[in-house]
């Protein structure tokens, strides 16, 4: 027999008694973890689902499959890109059926805001405004497949007027970020340039920039800006 002041217990009550202790907390302490558990899972959830990014091109760059490698999917494919410069805006209809690969290299790099703060550094009346280049020079700029790529030339695309988008090279196959826009009829230059769209509204603004003021090397005396360049699906 067990003694204590007040109680007598058998050895085997003690025992079941100090068993049925032991499973008692055992169970109330598993009942805090599991609770306690849950609680942090739902912590988390709902992080996951509530952080907001301040950046809103990061948030399509996120939702671009094949992102990761810096070019987008080729289902991504933007209708238009639009031109804010220090003379109005140009907007861009981009010839994704004709020419999808140089459509994905302007439409990203102006998602980019890799044409923002660039001139149009080279301008000649009744010809053409060509702009693209970040260094100013008309040496510069890389396309988003490395430093160039190929030409896309489609037989159906002509240079049959004005307002006709084009990409400018050194020759063949000499691709980057650098393009134009023509003033007039430029026909010698089919089969030579990648033309992958058209100005699909701001041509008035487009003209007027091609009547500003220029030196010998067809560069404008006054700066001539992209402020701002970005895409638009529809």
């Amino acid at each position: 027999v067990w003694k204590c002041k007040h109680l007598h217990f058998e050895k085997s009550e003690f025992f079941n008694f100090f068993m049925t202790s032991v499973s008692c907390n055992f169970v109330r302490i598993y009942k805090k973890l599991i609770a306690l558990l849950l609680f942090i899972v739902l912590v988390v959830v709902v992080l996951k689902f509530c952080v907001v990014d301040k950046d809103p091109d990061s948030d399509m760059t996120a939702s671009l499959p094949g992102s990761n490698s810096g070019i987008p999917d080729k289902l991504w494919q933007p209708k238009y890109a639009i031109l804010e410069t220090t003379m109005g805006e140009v907007v861009i209809e981009l010839y994704w059926k004709h020419a999808p690969t140089t459509c994905r290299n302007f439409a990203e790099l102006a998602r980019r805001g890799y044409y923002n703060g660039t001139k149009f550094h080279r301008i000649i009346r009744d010809f053409m405004i060509q702009g693209g280049d970040p260094t100013g020079t008309g040496k510069g700029g890389t396309s988003i497949y490395g430093r160039t790529f190929a030409d896309e030339i489609h037989e159906d695309l002509k240079h049959t007027g004005a307002g006709i988008l084009s990409m400018a090279n050194s020759g063949p196959d000499t691709n980057g970020s650098q393009f134009f826009i023509t003033l007039a009829p430029t026909q010698w230059l089919d089969g030579k340039h990648a033309i992958f769209g058209r100005v699909y509204s701001g041509m008035n603004v487009v003209k007027r920039i091609g009547l500003v003021e220029t030196d010998k090397n067809d560069r404008p005396v006054d700066d001539v800006k992209i402020t701002r360049a970005y895409i638009k699906m529809n």
